[in-house]
């Protein structure tokens, strides 16, 4: 029945589905390559994310803002854009069409899913558990730590990383599987050089808030029901925390204490713990040394059972667990291919197991045999880098054009800010995949930088760098080029050796 009632009048179109940076990125690229056809944007979200500011640092490395514009900023730069904004709740496949929360039916030539990645909760439902993701969770955030004393971080990956840096004003529990904060991004060296900076105090000076922030009352709580009926908006951009006061009640700067090697165990309330009989512990005053926290007497509304047994009290609980990626609205009734992490598998043109459905960004897996220095990481370089490189793909098929593997698929680069430093991550920076079969070579200099190169059989495959080092260029040329570096040994990292007069 439900088939009968498709619009016959709603013509095919290129249809791109999220207003993340994946899915603007490739409609506005589909605009450009086709400026006479439609292309339709569904988006969650009444506001999209738009890359500003770009800059190309060298010849991988990016640099961009991310700003948000409501969907007629969008539709007035391209006039053939026309932004649906009303999630998409399924994918019909077989009939070729997009079914939206608002109940439009989208008919498409060629689709592009980019609806990105959802947080991975711990304590599903629990109003003390709070995931930040999109900017509502963000200020919702803001505005509970206004009022918060403590506050307990689970995880370690790059929001972990900057909330913890960023809090002032409160204590704060900060829970990490692993034996070093940033694990994802760092060894142990590295997190040590960056721990160093944790509890030291904050730099006074702050930049201007760059971006421009497209809210109203009215669309915040229209945002604001849609997170509690689990829809998201598109991810926080990479300076996400600009702009917001994150501050807590107390009068201190930054009070924070590692728990590594441990999860949650469980979550209690206030009651619930009343009837534990335990007792919690109070938050750890020795900052530089072994810690042993006494109990505490204060209540709570909410408590934090880890698994190294250790139970702390807190106003709210942080989950920064990761993401998985969004998928659920398109798999009923379709055969996709999955990835082991659960995404979308696409080929080496971005292509899904569906005819005509491409995905790009957080929502899928790339299946493709990757360079052996790159691979797949949900971060805002890549989700532009992919959104970008989709919407060629689907124009070289659309014209019956042969194109090949985008050069930014050679080596992974990515350049951020954590703890204040410049941080550029380049090929296999953690050695990822490569066992015992290399070396590794350090520089470090405390307070001002850190350098980490990953070498396999005399050759550079991976470097890390932290401050300005100014070494970005030469190492990406070095990894590209895979020239052969053992006669220059410690020379390498010597820092009165100009190393970039090697290599001009």
């Amino acid at each position: 029945m439900e088939a009968a009632q498709l619009p016959a009048a709603a013509p095919a179109r290129l249809v791109v589905v999220g207003g993340g940076i994946a899915g603007v990125t490739c409609a506005e690229q589909l605009a450009v390559n086709f400026p006479s056809e439609e292309i339709l944007l569904i988006t969650a979200s009444p506001v999209i994310k738009a890359v500003t500011n770009f800059k190309q640092v060298s010849r991988l490395l990016e640099e961009f803002d991310v700003e948000e514009q409501p969907g007629a900023a969008l539709e007035e730069r391209f006039p053939n854009i026309t932004v649906v904004a009303s999630a998409a709740r399924q994918l019909k496949g077989p009939e070729r069409s997009v079914v939206t929360e608002d109940g439009g039916r989208h008919a498409y030539r060629k689709l592009c899913l980019c609806a990105g990645a959802r947080p991975r909760l711990i304590g599903e439902g629990s109003p003390y558990v709070l995931g930040i993701r999109d900017t509502d969770s963000a200020q919702e955030f803001q505005k509970r730590l206004a009022k918060a004393k403590r506050i307990v971080v689970v995880g370690n990956g790059g929001i972990a990383l900057e909330l913890v840096y960023e809090v002032e004003g409160c204590e704060v529990i900060w829970a990490i599987k692993d034996k070093a904060i940033g694990n994802t991004f760092f060894d142990a060296g590295a997190a040590e050089f960056l721990t160093s900076k944790l509890n030291s105090g904050k730099a006074e000076a702050q930049l201007v808030q760059k971006r421009t922030r497209y809210t109203t009352e009215g669309r915040q709580k229209a945002a604001r029901s849609r997170a509690s009926a689990g829809e998201l908006g598109s991810a926080l951009g990479p300076d996400w925390h600009e702009g917001l006061s994150l501050k807590g009640t107390r009068e201190c700067s930054r009070h924070v204490h590692i728990e590594p090697l441990c999860e949650v165990k469980a979550i209690y309330l206030q009651e619930e713990f009343r009837g534990l009989g335990r007792k919690s512990l109070s938050f750890p005053r020795d900052l530089h040394g072994p810690t042993s926290p006494t109990a505490e007497q204060d209540l709570w509304p909410v408590y934090v059972e880890l698994t190294n047994e250790k139970l702390y009290g807190c106003d709210f609980i942080i989950s920064a667990t990761g993401v998985i990626p969004n998928t659920q609205p398109f798999l009923h009734g379709n055969e996709f291919d999955l990835g082991e992490d659960g995404g979308l598998r696409v080929d080496e043109h971005m292509r899904t197991s569906l005819p005509d459905v491409y995905a790009a960004g957080d929502i899928c897996s790339a299946s493709w045999k990757p360079s052996p220095v790159w691979q797949q990481m949900r971060l805002w370089t890549q989700a532009r880098q992919m959104g970008w490189y989709a919407a060629k793909c689907m124009a070289a098929d659309l014209l019956g054009d042969p194109i090949d593997m985008d050069f930014s698929f050679e080596l992974f680069a990515h350049v951020t800010k954590f703890f204040n430093y410049k941080v550029v991550l380049l090929g296999k920076y953690n050695a990822q995949g490569l066992g015992a079969d290399h070396e590794l070579m350090l520089r470090c200099t405390q307070g001002l930088e850190y350098v980490k190169v990953v070498l396999q059989d005399g050759r550079m495959v991976g470097a890390v760098l932290i401050g300005e080092t100014d070494l970005e260029e030469t190492f990406e040329n070095l990894i590209l080029n895979q020239m052969d570096l053992s006669r220059y040994g410690e020379d390498l990292l010597d820092p009165n050796v100009d190393i970039e007069d090697y290599f001009d």
